[in-house]
């Protein structure tokens, strides 16, 4: 055995065991198993940190950046209120539904494109339903590896399969020859998780999550978001009434969120805006006064509208606690005279002066220093309210701002990067010009993409994609597969398809996808040919499993997932390795009854 060999399998051994124990962080063990491939002399230094211009760590940048760039718009947000509305809020339904989702469209883009469009509706998914996310990213992010097996074009190394099989004088694969695997690989995927989920991923709780700043608020001040939606009939005296002289607040202890006005909304209207026939009024009720409300002025309940859908949402408005600082200009001022809502569109809903909460209608209270307000607005009037000299807002506004009108953009920019990968282009340089068309389009800023940049996931790419290249180079890979192929000459065909399988997916788990393909497809032709048996679906095999890529966070979807999820190394070891052993058994079974 050459001495390069055995250096580079004590490396990747140093490596392997690293990663899992995690005695060191991942990104610091990648770093180092980089710089030992230089300091041993197996690679060259530009050798050694080609993995900063590699294609799949540029790609895995732009992916991050687009991302950011979508979750910014709601574009996802709108995708997730949707999947539960029509699916419900039972677990499995929600992950089969979103396995599924993810699933299919990676079998058309690629699975790092498809994990990081979908992750920003697995987290609001996960927060809306009070779940850990860590319980729904990893499946996610293993449909988005599985999906690429479903078609022909769905991952790089299948891509590079038909070129090998052609360079060998062997007929290529047509573009769904491999979707049948794909589909019983993808739904196997769907019944481990739904049946060993809870058995296999890290622990959680629902009721234990941290309370968000919102949850504290209401927690805090017996807050509740059931609001009661109210319609003036064209016969009822309210219409041409103004908000105030309804007597809302000083006669029935309301407080008027919202009002419909044609084709859009009125948040916190003024004291002075004349109500008309038709509106609907969202009303938050303190007291029990929204029957007697409804029933002097002859109002109609309804279930709602479209329209309110935001504030029913605490992704798109809330609760927050409000201070009068001691240098404020409203002190000695009443609510009346600052026209809080005619500036802010916010709602008013209670008042805390010298620690005792004042009843009643408070628009006529001289303000102190200290005093206290709960105001109920969207997000975006808040942050206004907080930008301003009067008021201190003293709960922490955590939503982001959302713009739908860039959602088209940045919907463009995504169609874009992926138009141009199945054009022939390069996937980094594909998705570099998506993530720079949101950039220039206004999606976001070049800073917010800079600060969207996972630095981790970046340096654990850039430090093990040279342990690949050291493979190859030293011919430790062409030694391995030669040395299991050397084994099993003779055997049953079910022992060649499981060492092919393993082969493949050990390799995976090391070196890139197509760079397993590239030294595994020369191989398995040979060995085929000499025990009589067809290598085109041999080959087909190593490529299919050279995406079962799960055991270490290792694959760009993995390592992208992982801060996400929260998850250690020893998570996708006990996971992953459950998903590796049910991609190997479903995979070699399926070539062995049906492809052979």
């Amino acid at each position: 055995m050459e001495t390069q060999i055995i250096i580079v399998l004590g490396i990747m051994a140093f490596t392997i065991f690293m990663l899992v124990s995690e005695k060191l962080r991942i990104d610091v063990t990648a770093i180092v198993t980089m710089l030992l491939l230089a300091w041993s002399g197996v690679l060259t230094s530009e050798e050694a940190l080609s993995g900063f211009s590699s294609n799949a760590v540029i790609a895995m940048i732009a992916v991050m950046i687009m991302g950011q760039g979508i979750a910014k718009t709601g574009m996802m947000a709108r995708f997730s209120k949707w999947l539960l509305t029509n699916v419900g809020r039972d677990k499995k339904k929600v992950l089969g539904s979103l396995s599924l989702s993810v699933g299919s469209m990676s079998a058309v883009m690629s699975n790092i494109g498809a994990a990081a469009m979908f992750l920003p509706s697995v987290l609001d998914i996960s927060r809306r339903l009070r779940i850990s996310a860590s319980e729904f990213i990893m499946p996610i992010g293993f449909m988005a590896i599985i999906g690429g097996a479903l078609t022909m074009v769905g991952s790089g190394h299948l891509i590079l399969t038909n070129d090998l099989l052609i360079a060998a004088d062997l007929d290529p694969y047509g573009l769904f020859a491999v979707t049948p695997v794909g589909l019983a690989l993808m739904f196997s995927a769907i019944l481990f998780f739904l049946f060993a989920g809870k058995y296999i991923l890290p622990k959680s709780n629902g009721n234990g999550l941290a309370k968000t700043e919102q949850e504290k608020v209401m927690d805090a001040f017996n807050l509740h978001r059931n609001i009661v939606f109210l319609r003036i009939p064209a016969s009822s005296s309210l219409a041409s009434k103004t908000v105030e002289s309804s007597g809302l607040w000083s006669d029935y202890d309301l407080h008027i969120l919202a009002i419909s006005h044609e084709n859009h909304i009125d948040y916190a209207p003024w004291r002075e805006t004349v109500l008309d026939e038709g509106q609907i009024l969202a009303l938050y009720e303190e007291g029990e006064g929204i029957e007697r409300f409804a029933e002097d002025y002859g109002l109609e309940a309804v279930s709602g509208s479209p329209m309110f859908n935001d504030l029913k949402d605490t992704d798109e408005s809330g609760f927050v606690e409000v201070i009068v600082p001691p240098r404020s200009v409203l002190v000695g001022k009443t609510l009346r005279q600052f026209a809080i809502r005619k500036r802010y569109a916010v709602e008013p809903i209670m008042l805390f002066s010298r620690g005792e909460r004042v009843r009643g209608d408070f628009s006529d209270y001289e303000l102190k220093p200290g005093d206290t307000f709960i105001i109920y607005g969207p997000w975006d009037h808040i942050k206004d309210l907080d930008s301003t000299d009067p008021f201190v807002v003293a709960t922490p506004v955590t939503a982001e701002t959302k713009e739908p009108s860039k959602m088209l953009h940045a919907a463009g920019s995504f169609a874009l990067a992926i138009g141009l990968a199945l054009s022939g282009f390069s996937i980094s340089i594909s998705f570099l010009t998506g993530a720079m068309a949101m950039v220039l389009s206004g999606v976001l800023s070049i800073q917010d993409a800079y600060k969207s940049i996972e630095w981790k996931v970046v340096f654990l790419l850039v430090g093990l994609i040279p342990l690949g290249i050291a493979m190859q180079k030293s011919g430790t890979a062409e030694f391995l597969a030669s040395g299991v192929m050397n084994l099993i000459e003779g055997s049953h065909l079910i022992v060649l398809l499981f060492a092919v399988a393993v082969l493949a997916t050990g390799f995976s788990l090391v070196m890139s996808n197509v760079g397993a393909v590239v030294v595994l497809a020369p191989l398995i032709v040979s060995i085929g040919t000499m025990a009589g048996v067809d290598p085109r679906p041999l080959v087909l095999l190593a490529a299919v499993n050279a995406g079962n890529s799960f055991i270490l966070p290792t694959h760009q979807v993995n390592a992208l997932m992982m801060t996400a999820g929260g998850y250690k190394t020893s998570d996708y070891f006990k996971a992953g390795g459950g998903m590796t052993v049910v991609f190997l058994l479903v995979s070699v079974v399926f070539f062995y009854l049906v492809m052979m």
